[in-house]
């Protein structure tokens, strides 16, 4: 893990507020988080990288444990007028990482960011994506618990109680 630590960097320099290399163990992935995007979010059905369309929960745990390490990331404090920016923002920095993992020769890199897609306006869901590189899961959609995975990690997450509150956006890549 000692030589990962250089993509947290990278991650910080790139405009992430936190990143973290963590143990897969720390990552939760349960049935009802997939639920609640179906009953709770307006994104559901709307978006590829949304359920119905990501990796079910079940499959999503085979998955996770396939890799030992992960790259845990954050950005906070992000203002209702600036969210879909940001989540544009959170999802190039995870391709740009995803990729430069990748191209160091951990060809199993794969990341997920959390939140509906924004890469389009609207996506058209019966067609492939017109961003396959950079469009990702949201680690909800796929049933990871973010808020025990980020405190697993030892890092902070709290609920949004209020629409005009200033929300934290977390991306995760598995590493191996």
């Amino acid at each position: 893990m000692p030589g990962l630590r250089k993509y947290a960097k990278r991650a910080l320099s790139m405009g992430m507020t936190k990143a973290k290399i963590i143990s897969v163990d720390n990552i939760v992935v349960k049935n009802w988080v997939r639920i609640k995007c179906q009953y709770g979010c307006g994104g559901y059905g709307k978006r590829l990288t949304c359920p119905p369309y990501s990796p079910t929960p079940e499959y999503m745990q085979k998955m996770v444990n396939e890799y030992s390490t992960a790259l845990l990331m954050q950005i906070e404090d992000i203002p209702p007028a600036k969210e879909t920016r940001m989540s544009r923002k959170l999802k190039k920095i995870l391709a740009e990482l995803e990729r430069e993992i990748f191209l160091d020769g951990y060809y199993k890199a794969f990341g997920m960011a959390s939140g509906p897609c924004r890469l389009c306006r609207t996506c058209m869901t019966a067609k492939p994506c017109i961003h396959p590189y950079e469009a990702r899961p949201a680690m909800e959609a796929c049933g990871i618990d973010v808020y025990q995975t980020v405190r697993n990690s030892g890092l902070r997450l709290n609920v949004v109680k209020e629409e005009d509150s200033c929300c934290t956006y977390n991306a995760l890549i598995l590493i191996e």
